[in-house]
């Protein structure tokens, strides 16, 4: 019987995603178990325990711990609940999306037909169109964690330091399982002889170009940038899948208005001109308006949105984003 100490050690390191560990303390109980004169116990244990070892393209456990040592200062945890269908997409970017999860879904059935399921994606749009939230999407539809890489612990002046941390965040994924998520990828992955490049900045997309390549794991590797236009173009073949977000059209808003505020507003409320008013904003900037349109209605002690603040918020949005534009160009 393994001691109390033995299974706290087993559980930990299956929390943690630390094979390894869990490997050997399995292996110290079916050396205490010979010991005790159960020779066949001690014989499937250590059977149970090579084979687990010598699987190919098992799913390793998915940790619930957060990341330890140098990669908590290059990974940011969260384990989202976020499914599919709280997002409001057109018919072809959410087919894509779907794509995805259910080819991951299917993953063994795919790897043992000898093909790949899709899970290298590069994500590019607008500010405020649902990149990040994809991400937050397919960590809650897969259950997996999401491990949003962090730019300022990523990226150091130092020559050779981020390639180094690049490389800790690579092996990662072939450890623990997750979405590995880089936003505001263009950091990293703008164009090899830009005017303002530097030879650090190259030496660092060479670096991504060769361990995505290289990358044989199980995770999803995400990059998302409103900026495609510098990215350098050795990067789009090595990503399975390019998804593009665009602005939400009238009939989105006037959806994305009706999930915020119904329940909200009164009878007949016009969604549709609301929607026009909110043209060419993104669904985040939407979102915002209508908290903003909820917010005054509770501090005012409305029970109802009134439409003239909606309108009013939604004004004050799109001043401000047309003003952002115009600095921006």
């Amino acid at each position: 019987m393994a001691s109390g100490d033995q299974i706290k050690a087993l559980l930990k390191s299956h929390l943690d995603g630390d094979d390894d560990r869990f490997f050997a303390v399995a292996m110290q109980v079916a050396a205490h178990e010979a010991r005790l004169g159960h020779g066949k116990l001690a014989e499937e244990l250590r059977a149970m325990v090579d084979e687990a070892k010598g699987q190919v393209g098992t799913v390793r456990p998915v940790p619930i711990g957060r990341p330890r040592g140098e990669l908590a200062n290059l990974l940011e945890a969260s384990y989202p609940k976020t499914r599919l269908s709280e997002m409001i997409l057109g018919d072809a970017l959410a087919e894509q999306i779907s794509r995805v999860i259910r080819e991951q879904r299917q993953a063994s059935r795919i790897l043992a037909s000898g093909l790949s399921p899709r899970r290298k994606l590069l994500l590019i749009g607008p500010p405020g169109t649902g990149k990040t939230l994809t991400a937050t999407v397919l960590a809650g539809e897969l259950r997996l964690p999401l491990f949003q890489v962090r730019l300022d612990g990523l990226i150091t002046k130092f020559m050779g330091e981020t390639a180094a941390k690049l490389r800790q965040i690579f092996d990662a994924t072939s450890r623990n399982r997750g979405i590995y998520f880089f936003d505001e990828f263009d950091a990293i992955g703008s164009q090899r002889g830009l005017a303002n490049d530097v030879g650090e900045i190259r030496r660092v997309l060479n670096s991504f170009l060769q361990m995505i390549e290289q990358d044989g794991s199980h995770s999803l590797v995400v990059a998302a940038t409103n900026h495609p236009g510098i990215l350098d173009h050795a990067l789009f073949r090595r990503f399975d899948d390019v998804l593009h977000y665009e602005l939400p059209d009238i009939s989105h808003i006037a959806d994305l208005l009706k999930r915020r505020l119904a329940g909200s507003v009164a009878k007949g409320f016009r969604w549709d001109d609301s929607a026009k008013l909110a043209q060419g904003l993104s669904y985040a900037e939407v979102t915002r308006a209508a908290n903003e349109a909820l917010k005054d209605a509770l501090i005012h002690d409305r029970d109802r949105v009134l439409p003239e603040e909606l309108r009013t918020v939604l004004a004050e949005r799109k001043r401000l984003a047309e003003r952002l534009t115009t600095q921006v160009e």
